[in-house]
């Protein structure tokens, strides 16, 4: 099989301890171009930029909130972003518990006090957030006719728990709810998924391309259907047991420069 275009996850996947691009990576990447070697992951654009200056291919569109927003340069390909009728009744139920709301739309993501939480993220992906109460946001949103194309809850594992099986319950025909960690929750809109997402890259910049021409790297719930999808899903070694159980191919963690490795390999 010729493969022509390259996906893949970052966080756990493509970073290593440090949440770092190691000198293989990005030598693997650099060596491998024109082939082109997108990044599509649940963070923010701006999470991802820095990342793509480093691989010098800063005009490789990306896709990010896993498939809610897809960007070709400074062209919107795709954008889905969760009704604010759900985004209110997450922010009250929020109120009376101490999860944090992180709230994202494109470029912004609004925090309403850099807390723990916030410093984390802020650390992980080197974005700063704009302070502003969750309220405010959502008062703003409905003014400018926007919406989040993600939201983010982190804190207490028991409070996460109940928040979580009452979104499910509730809201299971319109949010996608993905548990990246105990005390996390990662909500985006129920329509979208990174398999869909590389559907709607290819149609629009790739056409060329068949879904069967493309590997893709993963480690995560939220990768599963994008693996089963493309030609190669390969799943790092530190990878969910799911994930590892449906992938066609296992290299070594992210840890040990497994992209890089299958890179080498293949191309």
């Amino acid at each position: 099989m010729a493969y022509k275009l390259i996906c893949t996850d970052i966080d756990g996947t493509l970073l290593n301890k440090d949440r770092k691009l190691s000198e293989a990576t990005i030598s693997e990447v650099q060596r491998i171009s024109p082939i082109p070697f997108v990044l599509i992951s649940s963070r923010m654009p701006k999470a991802m930029r820095h990342l793509q200056q480093q691989f010098k291919n800063e005009t490789t569109p990306i896709i990010a909130y896993n498939g809610g927003l897809i960007l070709d340069n400074d062209t919107i390909l795709h954008s889905t972003v969760i009704c604010n009728t759900v985004l209110e009744v997450i922010i009250n139920q929020c109120s009376t518990t101490s999860i944090h709301l992180s709230l994202y739309y494109a470029d912004e993501w609004y925090v309403p006090s850099m807390d723990f939480w916030a410093k984390r993220e802020a650390n992980n992906t080197k974005v700063t957030p704009v302070i502003k109460s969750n309220k405010a946001v959502l008062s703003q949103w409905k003014l400018e006719k926007k919406g989040a194309h993600k939201i983010m809850c982190m804190g207490d594992e028991t409070e996460i728990d109940a928040l979580y099986t009452l979104l499910e319950k509730n809201f299971s025909n319109e949010i996608m709810l993905y548990r990246s960690k105990p005390t996390y929750i990662e909500i985006s809109h129920h329509s979208i998924s990174k398999k869909t997402a590389i559907e709607v890259l290819l149609k629009n910049c790739y056409p060329e391309i068949s879904i069967k021409n493309v590997v893709a790297f993963g480690d995560n719930y939220n990768d599963i259907k994008m693996l089963k999808a493309v030609g190669l899903g390969v799943a790092v070694a530190n990878a969910k047991d799911e994930v590892l159980q449906i992938a066609h191919k296992i290299t070594d963690t992210n840890k040990n420069d497994g992209v890089a490795k299958v890179l080498q390999e293949l191309f």
